[in-house]
């Protein structure tokens, strides 16, 4: 059996192991903007926000052009 052939053809990133070998632990929250309910890749802290999928990019601070 070669290498590339063990089981999962798809082994890239996108396969759902999260980088580490393991599925990443899904935990249910709140959108503290439009109250949907939604899931994130870490326990949610009562004291900060969290935002949805769809909100999140408005609470972003805008990235630089600049590589230098």
């Amino acid at each position: 059996m070669a290498f590339n052939d063990r089981g999962n053809p798809f082994r890239g990133r996108d396969s759902n192991r999260g980088g580490f070998g393991a599925p990443r632990e899904m935990h249910k929250a709140t959108c503290s903007d439009c109250g949907v309910e939604t899931e994130v890749p870490f326990k949610p802290d009562p004291e900060r926000p969290v935002y949805c999928r769809e909100c999140l990019p408005n609470h972003r601070k805008p990235r630089e052009n600049s590589r230098y």
